[in-house]
C-alpha cells in the first residue's frame, strides 16, 4: 500500500503516536506546544482529521474524550517512503543508497551485521501496515 509524503507538522503528530501508541489531541498539543494557545489546539485538531483522512490516524470516539493512534507502523512508512525516494532517484534500487551509507559510514557495525543476516536468510516477510 503506498502512503503519501507527510508534512512536518503531520510526521511530529505522527512521531508522537508511534512512541505512545495512543493519545488525546490535547496530549499531543501539550507536548508539541507546552505553551499553547487556544489556536494551537485547533491546529493539532485540523492536523489530527488530515492524518485520519489520509488514513494514518483513527479516532477512538467509545469516550467522552477521543484517543487517537496510528494505522500505520513506523517501519510500514519510513519503508514505503524509500521505495518512493528509490523509484525517483534511482529507478526503484536501493543498492545506492545503502551503497552510500555504507561508504559515508552511517550505518553501524551492529546495523551491518543484521543486514548480512537478512541477506543470507533471504526474502523476508512485510510486517503488516
Amino acid at each position: 500500500m503506498t502512503h503519501p509524503p507527510l508534512a512536518n507538522a503531520e510526521l511530529a503528530i505522527m512521531n508522537l503516536l508511534w512512541d505512545q501508541e495512543q493519545a488525546t489531541a490535547r496530549q499531543l498539543r501539550e507536548q508539541l506546544y507546552p505553551s499553547a494557545t487556544k489556536a494551537q489546539h485547533g491546529t493539532i485538531q485540523k492536523l489530527l482529521s488530515r492524518l485520519e483522512e489520509k488514513g494514518f490516524v483513527e479516532r477512538d470516539r467509545s469516550l467522552s474524550v477521543h484517543l487517537f493512534s496510528a494505522t500505520h507502523s513506523r517501519q510500514a512508512y519510513a519503508g514505503n517512503q524509500l521505495e518512493s525516494l528509490a523509484d525517483k532517484l534511482t529507478g526503484g534500487s536501493l543498492a545506492p543508497l545503502i551503497t552510500h551509507l555504507l561508504a559515508e559510514k552511517k550505518i553501524s557495525k551492529p546495523e551491518i551485521e543484521r543486514l548480512r543476516r537478512l541477506l543470507d536468510e533471504g526474502p523476508v516477510d512485510e510486517e503488516p501496515a
